[in-house]
C-alpha cells in the first residue's frame, strides 16, 4: 500500500512538472569588433587651395626706337636665353655708329697732335725756349684731347650696344608667349613698348594661404611641431583627386597678415619637368606643415556625433562600454585623427556600435577591415567562421 502510494506521489511530480512553463535562456551580451588605440607621430596635413604662377616672368621690350621688322620665333614655343625673338630695323642704329666711329676717329687724331705738342714743349721747358705758359697750355690740349677721345669711345660703344639692341633676344630660358605687336610698328618711342613674355614653366610656383587663427592654434599646441621653410611639402592634387608626380617644397612663409582675408600666405616649389601644370591654374594642395605628437588614428565607422559633438564607445577591462567625447578631425585613408579624448590601450569599438550602450556588457573580438570584393578570397567550407557576427 505504501509502494502504491509513493508511485501516485512520483506521476503527479512528473505531471506537474510538465505543465510547468519552459524557462527561456538567458540572451549573451552582443559581440563586438574592437582595437586597441596607441598614440602615435603622424603628419600634419592641411587640404588647401592655391593658384600656380610661372617661377620667373619676363617681358621681350623693345629697348630702342625704330621698326618692327619681324618675329624670329614661334608662338607659344620654348626658348633658351639669348634666343633672337624679333628684329627691329637696325639702319638707324648703324649709321649712328658710323658717326660715333667718325668722331672717334677724329678725338684719336687731335689727341695725338696734342700730346705730341705737349712732348716737345716738356723737352724744350728745362732750356727756356719755351715760356712756362706755353708748356700748361699745351699739357691742357693733352688733357683735353684725351678727354675727348674717351668720350668719343663711349659714344661708339653706345652706338654698338643699340645696334644690338636691334636684335630683340629672350631674357630667360622658357615658354614665349604670343606677339604683342605686328610687325610694320613703330616701337619704343618714348617707352620700352611689350612685345611679348617669356614664362619659365620648370618649375611652378603654388600661391597659396592658411588662416592665421588655424596658424596661431597650431604654433601654440603642444603637440604639433611645424617644419620650416625647405621642410615642408606640397603634394598638388590634380582632377579627380589625382596625386601629381612631383611634390613641392615650401620655399616662403609670409611674416604678415593679410588684413583684408586674414590669413597668412604661403608658397611652394613644385617640378614641372612635363610641363603638365599650367600657370594660372587653381589647384587643390595637400600640405604637410610639419609633425603631431601623441594622437590616435581610429578608423571612420568607430566616430559617432550628436548635439554634444563627435565621441566614440569603449570597452572596460570589466566588458562594460563607456562612451568618450573626443576631438577628432578628418584624416587620410578612412580614418579619424583624434587629438584628445582617448588614453593609450583603450579598447575602441569599431564594429557593431549600432548595437551597443553606455554601460552594457559586450563581448569584444579585435577587428579586422573588410577587404576590397576583388581582393577578397573565394568562399571556402569554412567561409563566415571569423566574420563578425550580426548578433
Amino acid at each position: 500500500m505504501t509502494t502504491h502510494r509513493h508511485l501516485l506521489l512520483a506521476c503527479g511530480l512528473l505531471a506537474l512538472a510538465a505543465c510547468s512553463p519552459e524557462q527561456p535562456p538567458v540572451p549573451q551580451p552582443p559581440k563586438v569588433g574592437v582595437i586597441e588605440v596607441q598614440p602615435q607621430t603622424v603628419p600634419l596635413q592641411r587640404d588647401l587651395v592655391g593658384r600656380l604662377s610661372p617661377y620667373r616672368s619676363a617681358d621681350v621690350r623693345a629697348r630702342i626706337p625704330g621698326v618692327l621688322l619681324k618675329r624670329v620665333y614661334e608662338e607659344g614655343s620654348d626658348v633658351s636665353e639669348g634666343q633672337v625673338l624679333f628684329q627691329i630695323d637696325p639702319a638707324p642704329m648703324q649709321a649712328q655708329l658710323g658717326i660715333a666711329q667718325g668722331q672717334l676717329a677724329q678725338a684719336e687724331a687731335n689727341y695725338a697732335n696734342a700730346r705730341t705738342a705737349a712732348e716737345r714743349a716738356r723737352q724744350l721747358a728745362p732750356q727756356k725756349f719755351v715760356s712756362q705758359n706755353d708748356l700748361d697750355n699745351a699739357i691742357a690740349a693733352e688733357r683735353s684731347a684725351s678727354a675727348a677721345a674717351q668720350a668719343a669711345r663711349a659714344s661708339v660703344r653706345n652706338a654698338q650696344i643699340d645696334l644690338g639692341y636691334a636684335r630683340v633676344t629672350a631674357p630667360i630660358s622658357g615658354r614665349a608667349g604670343k606677339q604683342q605687336v605686328t610687325e610694320g610698328a613703330l616701337v619704343g618711342q618714348g617707352e620700352a613698348t611689350l612685345l611679348a613674355t617669356v614664362d619659365q614653366l620648370d618649375p611652378l610656383y603654388a600661391n597659396f594661404s592658411i588662416s592665421s587663427t588655424e596658424l596661431e592654434r597650431l604654433r601654440g599646441a603642444a603637440n604639433v611641431a611645424l617644419s620650416g621653410a625647405g621642410e615642408s611639402t606640397v603634394q598638388v592634387l590634380l582632377s579627380g583627386g589625382r596625386a601629381y608626380a612631383h611634390t613641392g617644397t615650401l620655399d616662403f612663409s609670409a611674416t604678415t597678415v593679410d588684413p583684408s582675408t586674414g590669413t597668412v600666405s604661403l608658397r611652394a616649389v613644385v617640378p614641372n619637368p612635363d610641363k603638365a601644370l599650367l600657370p594660372g591654374s587653381f589647384v587643390t594642395l595637400k600640405a604637410n606643415l610639419g609633425e603631431l605628437h601623441d594622437v590616435f588614428l581610429v578608423p571612420q565607422p568607430a566616430v559617432l556625433r550628436d548635439a554634444g559633438g563627435a565621441y566614440l564607445y569603449t570597452v572596460g577591462e570589466d566588458g562594460k562600454v563607456a562612451r568618450k567625447p573626443l576631438t577628432a578631425e578628418t584624416a587620410a585613408d578612412g580614418q579619424w585623427l583624434v587629438t584628445s579624448g582617448l588614453d593609450a590601450g583603450d579598447r575602441v569599438i569599431v564594429a557593431g556600435v549600432q548595437k551597443v550602450q553606455e554601460g552594457a556588457q559586450v563581448r569584444p573580438a579585435p577587428w579586422q577591415p573588410e577587404q576590397p570584393a576583388a581582393d577578397a578570397p573565394a568562399p571556402g567550407p569554412d567561409a563566415g567562421a571569423d566574420a563578425q557576427p550580426a548578433e
